[in-house]
């Protein structure tokens, strides 16, 4: 299955895209240092990147002729910077609002299918008329707005087409979802917003796969049956107390027997995924790991109190000027405070420990805060390529019948 990676950054969406079997014909990403990321990664012979055309370069100027009528799937993480609660929330009115490009792409290419993904910001009330307006788009991509039309009025269109019933032309079938990565085996709380759509002509059945982990897990896991300090070898007397905002859960859940919890993984934690890692040094490479090095100078203030060891990451943010200060950072068992480390991060977004960022710490950590995390991309991907490779086979059939 051939796809095309818009707006690609340090490659997170692409790799788990990679692992469900897609083949990139095009990586495109305009900012140079995350491109100097997957060319080092390429140059390498990474396994998943070592075949990837990477294209440093504007999506609104690329020349996609080429690869029409080849493609099965179109995605891409469109600057989330216009909806971030961290950004200055101009939404449509500024000039890093990449959807117009992706519904380009989509128009110019017609895919079977297309993932976008996009921060939890632009769901939110003050950008509820433009998010409907980016879906209805992406369903018509063939009902272009006009040279004197504004949004508003383009969307007002779109919506008598949509109720008109018309089916003529290029349109897909377009659902969107808020998944949190801690609910699909990722250990980090990050609340991020899916798009994925269906060429109508395909006729699919198609929903977002269902969560693996939660939160009652994990708390039944260390404070009923004590089984994750055992698994990771936590003596008694050095387990934390329980946070006080879990207290009235653990009762409601005892009141139950705990017999409802098992039905789903725990939450996976900081120390789940930094396990095996040494601590931090102030050398490149250290205990075989690349981008592990310490970082001084993090430090507490109100509102950024650093990730719990014990459970999910928050969310890593990636900071328009620099890392976040205390967003990124973790607290110890002794209740200090440190930064994550460039591989500690890396393993919070779920890449592969063999691959590598390039730039400084804070670059570097720009790309990690912006990225996808690849095992919730990968679980994503897969379930649409299980879809595409069925429609695969009943093509097959119907040219041989």
């Amino acid at each position: 299955m051939k796809s095309i990676e818009l707006f690609a950054g340090a490659g997170g969406l692409a790799l788990g895209l990679g692992l469900a079997g897609f083949e990139h014909d095009a990586v495109i990403e305009f900012d140079k240092w995350a491109c100097d990321t997957i060319r080092e990664n390429k140059a390498s012979r990474f396994p998943l990147v070592k075949d990837w055309d990477v294209f440093e370069e504007d999506v609104r100027t690329f020349d996609f002729t080429g690869f029409v009528n080849r493609i099965d799937l179109v995605s891409g993480g469109p600057p989330c910077q216009p909806f971030s609660l961290g950004g200055k929330h101009r939404g449509h009115g500024d000039h890093r609002d990449m959807f117009p490009a992706a519904v380009q792409v989509v128009r110019t290419l017609a895919p079977k299918a297309f993932l976008f993904e996009n921060v939890r910001g632009i769901t939110r009330t003050a950008f509820a008329n433009y998010f409907q307006y980016i879906i209805l788009q992406l369903g018509y991509p063939e009902v272009t707005r006009k040279s004197d039309e504004e949004w508003p009025g383009h969307l007002a269109r779109l919506e008598r087409h949509k109720t008109s019933g018309k089916v003529n032309g290029l349109t897909y079938n377009v659902v969107a979802r808020v998944l949190n990565a801690a609910d699909h085996g990722v250990p980090q709380q990050r609340e991020r917003v899916f798009i994925v759509g269906f060429r109508s002509d395909l006729k699919k059945e198609w929903s977002f796969p269902k969560e693996t982990h939660q939160l009652d897990s994990l708390i039944h896991d260390q404070w009923v049956t004590g089984e994750y300090w055992e698994r990771h070898g936590v003596p008694r007397r050095e387990r934390p107390a329980m946070l006080p905002r879990f207290t009235e859960r653990f009762l409601k859940m005892s009141q139950l027997s705990f017999s409802y919890v098992k039905k789903l993984k725990p939450w996976l934690t900081v120390r789940d995924a930094l396990r095996g890692l040494p601590e931090p040094a102030g050398r490149e490479i250290h205990g075989g790991f690349h981008n592990h090095v310490y970082q001084p100078g993090a430090r507490v203030y109100p509102g950024h109190t650093g990730s719990p060891l014990d459970l999910p990451a928050k969310a890593l943010k990636a900071g328009d000027h620099g890392v976040p200060g205390g967003e990124n950072m973790m607290v110890m068992p002794d209740g200090s405070v440190r930064y994550f480390t460039v591989r500690e991060s890396a393993r919070l977004q779920t890449f592969p420990d063999g691959f590598k960022f390039h730039g400084s710490w804070s670059e570097t950590m720009r790309q990690l805060g912006n990225a996808v995390p690849v095992a919730l991309a990968q679980k994503i991907a897969a379930s649409i390529a299980t879809q595409l490779l069925l429609e695969e086979e009943s093509a097959l059939k119907r040219s041989l019948s």
